[in-house]
């Protein structure tokens, strides 16, 4: 799986407080001034040469592994006492703040649109549906009517009768119409939904 190359933060997320203690924490800036110089350093390392106590190092270090600005390194050494001694680096990844996860949001409000658009088709299918076995009925039970509608008669060796001609589905057309008015509102409202 490839790293990805940003990490996305949205205004109610939790690690964006600490992304703005990380921001304004002096001791988190000299740790990444200090790793952006030298590409790599262990806890002892920045201690040494930042002068600041261990256990304030530890505990900013873990600030900024959670908010993504530090990552550890696969490599690490084994002090002289048997004591693993893990590497760190900045990671190589923008930090995006968005004001609210948008797309998400945007695809909701499209939502009744849709939904409209498939009870208005269903409607004039059952309408559709209702309204051509009416019209079959009536010509079935009245002689004579064959001139006010459109019929055809299949032969009568081919084991044909006289039925109504079939048009394009109404519905259909609806539908494929309020998918593309959809379509092309969504896309050109698409900053503003």
């Amino acid at each position: 799986m490839a790293d990805e190359k940003f990490v996305l933060v949205s205004m109610d997320d939790e690690r964006l407080k600490s992304l703005s203690d990380v921001l304004g924490n002096r001791t988190c800036k000299k740790i990444i001034e200090h790793l952006a110089e030298n590409k790599e350093a262990s806890e002892k390392d920045l201690s040494d040469s930042l002068g600041i106590a261990m256990n304030t190092i530890e505990y900013n270090m873990k600030k900024l592994l959670y908010s993504g600005f530090v990552q550890k390194r696969k490599n690490f050494f084994w002090s002289k006492k048997g004591k693993k001694i893990v590497m760190y680096e900045l990671t190589n990844k923008s930090i995006i703040i968005s004001p609210q996860n948008m797309a998400k949001d945007k695809v909701k409000s499209l939502f009744p649109a849709v939904i409209t658009l498939a009870a208005g088709t269903f409607a004039l299918w059952v309408y559709q549906r209702l309204s051509a076995n009416e019209t079959q009925n009536y010509i079935q039970g009245t002689p004579g009517v064959a001139t006010n509608f459109a019929l055809t008669a299949a032969p009568k060796a081919a084991g044909g009768s006289v039925g109504i001609v079939q048009s394009s589905p109404l519905w259909l057309w609806f539908l494929v119409g309020g998918l593309l008015v959809l379509g092309i509102s969504s896309i050109l409202n698409w900053r503003r939904l």
